[in-house]
C-alpha cells in the first residue's frame, strides 16, 4: 500500500515547488547513490572519483545512510539556505531534537553504537558535522552549478505544466513511476513498504526537486513549516546532465538499443519530451535540432505508440511523456 497524502482546497493553495534543491536533503540521496550500486554504468566514474578523494573521516556520516528508509531528521534540516548555512543549523541543533530523531530511527532500524551518546557529547556531534561537511565538499560542491542548472530548467517545465493543466497536472507528472494523483489524494509508493495516511491539515506540500533522487520518493511528513516530498528533477537524464554536462544528453550509455528500434532522431525526440515536460513543438524542435514540421511528425508517431501525450489548448500545444516512455527509457539506459 502507498503513503496517501490528503489534500484540502487550502492545501492545494499552499502547495509549492521549491526554487532550488535543499543541499543537505540532496546530500543524503547522493550518499545513497555512492554507497549502493544502482545505475552501475551511469555512476561508475563519479563513484570512483569520489571514493578516491574521500578521507576516513567520511565514514561517520556514511554509516548513518541506509539503502532506504528514514535517517535522523536533524541531518537534513528543511527550509532554504546554502549548504554552509544549513550545516550551521545542524551544529546548533537542540539536544532534545537529536534524541527524538534518533529514537524515531531506532524504532525502524539499528544505528551505530556511537550514536547512543550523540546528544550528550558535543565533541562527537562536532565530529559528525565535520564528517558531513567533508562528504558534501566532495560529493556535491564540485557539481552544484550543474545541479542548480538542471533544477532551474525543471522548474520552468513545471511552471508550464501548472499553467496548462493546473497543480493537478504537476502532481500527476512529477514522478509517475512512483506517484499517482487521484484527487484529492496523492498516492506515493514507498519501496520500503511504508504505508499510511498523511493529512496536510492546511499546511500544503513542498515539492523539492532532486537531481540525485532519481529512483524512489523521499518524504518528510514531520518537516516544518510544511511536509516535503523530493521528486526527480530533469527527468531520467537529469543526474547524468549534472555529473557530465558535456555529454550529448540523448545518447546515454545503453541508449543504442532504443535508437535502433525508434531511430536516432526519434529517440532524441522522445528524450527531449521526457527531459522537458510540457514542451511545445517549437521547443522540441530546438532541443533536438530539427525543423518544427519534423518534430511534429515524430511526436505524432510517438503519440500513436503510447509514449507521449499531446495537449491542445487553443493554438498552444504541449507534449508530455507517458509513464511507459519513462520506464522504457530507464530500462534502455540502465
Amino acid at each position: 500500500m502507498p503513503v496517501r497524502v490528503h489534500f484540502t482546497v487550502e492545501d492545494l493553495a499552499r502547495t509549492r515547488i521549491a526554487a532550488r534543491p535543499n543541499p543537505l536533503c540532496e546530500l543524503v540521496v547522493a550518499m545513497r547513490k555512492l554507497k549502493f550500486a544502482e545505475h552501475p554504468v551511469r555512476l561508475a566514474a563519479w563513484r570512483r572519483d569520489v571514493a578516491r578523494r574521500l578521507r576516513p573521516e567520511a565514514r561517520m556520516a556514511l554509516d548513518l545512510v541506509p539503502r532506504s528508509g528514514i535517517m535522523p531528521g536533524f541531518l537534513a534540516p528543511p527550509g532554504t539556505g546554502t549548504a554552509d548555512e544549513l550545516m550551521d543549523r545542524i551544529r546548533a541543533v537542540p539536544r532534545s531534537l537529536i534524541r527524538s530523531d534518533l529514537a524515531d530511527v531506532v524504532a525502524h532500524r539499528s544505528l551505530p553504537a556511537w550514536t547512543r551518546h550523540l546528544a550528550d557529547d558535543p565533541d562527537r556531534l562536532r565530529q559528525l558535522c565535520d564528517s558531513l561537511q567533508h562528504v558534501h565538499d566532495h560529493l556535491l560542491r564540485p557539481h552544484w552549478n550543474e545541479i542548480t542548472a538542471v533544477t532551474e530548467a525543471d522548474m520552468a517545465a513545471r511552471a508550464r505544466q501548472a499553467v496548462s493543466g493546473g497543480l493537478g497536472e504537476v502532481l500527476g507528472r512529477v514522478n509517475p513511476r512512483w506517484m499517482r494523483w487521484a484527487p484529492p489524494v496523492l498516492e506515493v509508493t514507498m519501496p520500503s513498504g511504508l504505508d499510511g495516511d498523511l493529512h496536510l491539515a492546511g499546511r500544503g506540500l513542498l515539492l523539492v526537486p532532486s537531481v540525485f533522487g532519481t529512483d524512489t520518493p523521499v518524504i518528510g511528513p514531520d518537516a516544518e513549516p510544511q511536509p516535503f516530498l523530493l521528486y526527480p528533477a530533469g527527468g531520467p537524464r537529469g543526474l547524468a546532465a549534472a555529473l557530465a554536462p558535456q555529454e550529448a544528453p540523448w545518447r546515454p550509455a545503453g541508449a543504442g538499443s532504443l535508437s535502433s528500434v525508434l531511430g536516432t532522431t526519434r529517440a532524441a525526440v522522445l528524450f527531449a519530451v521526457i527531459e522537458r515536460p510540457g514542451c511545445s513543438t517549437k521547443e522540441l524542435a530546438h532541443a533536438v535540432g530539427i525543423a518544427p514540421a519534423s518534430a511534429s511528425e515524430h511526436a505524432t508517431l510517438l503519440r500513436e505508440a503510447g509514449l507521449i501525450r499531446t495537449t491542445r489548448r487553443g493554438s498552444a500545444v504541449s507534449h508530455n511523456a507517458t509513464s511507459a516512455a519513462v520506464e522504457l527509457w530507464e530500462t534502455a539506459t540502465g
